[in-house]
């Protein structure tokens, strides 16, 4: 595919199952998804995966809300790997902007994944602020605005027009919801596009014809309600 397929996830056993597969070149995680596979240990989890995947890009995210701690822990998160990106939220939890944490990291040679992004605005200024320095991804939650109603397809072609003028910047479409939005985003000329293993698995339904697809659906509820014992 064009847009390149990142997987997101924190739970090892799929982050290894994704690493086989040719067509992953990258891996985003964040706390949330830490916390719900049961990881207490942020620095353990890290050096273990990192050990495993030594060769694709992965982003870790820094879960401080002062941006001086944020720095200190972007720098230390950055000496990880040199295939280590850093995520840095858009904002902080006070509603302040990051845009100075971010042209500090990026001018020092971080590589960045500024996160959490969802307004045209917000993208303006972060390719102001990265213009010219290390090798980023800008993370516009698509599938969060589409949550809002609002189709975020134009906004992730302005995002791209946006960026030409910081060219080591790459526009990332965070938080799809199904697979369609993989090829939405390989249509709009989308760098890359992070996702769920289950959504990664659904990838090989392409060209699938619908009518044996109807059938194998209709098979699994016989079959499903003849497991269960339903009678009426």
């Amino acid at each position: 595919m064009g847009v390149k397929l990142f997987a997101d996830g924190a739970d090892k056993s799929g982050i290894m199952e994704m690493y086989q597969k040719a067509q992953i070149e990258g891996f985003t995680t964040n706390p949330t998804l830490m916390r719900k596979a049961g990881i207490t240990d942020y620095y353990a989890f890290a050096k273990d995966i990192l050990k495993e995947i030594p060769d694709k890009p992965i982003s870790f995210e820094v879960f401080a809300d002062e941006f001086d701690e944020m720095e200190r822990q972007a720098m230390e998160i950055a000496d990880w790997g040199g295939n280590v990106y850093v995520k840095i939220p858009v904002m902080n939890t006070n509603r302040l902007a990051s845009y100075d944490l971010i042209r500090r990291l990026s001018e020092s040679g971080v590589q960045l994944n500024i996160t959490a992004m969802m307004t045209l605005e917000q993208v303006r200024n972060v390719a102001e602020a990265v213009k010219g320095g290390e090798s980023c991804f800008v993370s516009v939650f698509a599938g969060r605005i589409a949550d809002t109603g609002v189709d975020p397809i134009p906004m992730m072609q302005e995002s791209l027009d946006l960026l030409k003028t910081s060219p080591n910047a790459e526009l990332l479409w965070a938080s799809p919801r199904e697979v369609l939005n993989v090829y939405q985003a390989e249509a709009i000329g989308c760098h890359i596009i992070t996702a769920t293993n289950d959504i990664l698995k659904k990838l090989n339904l392409e060209g699938k014809d619908l009518t044996d697809y109807s059938q194998e659906t209709v098979k699994m509820f016989y079959n499903d309600a003849q497991a269960a014992g339903f009678e009426i």
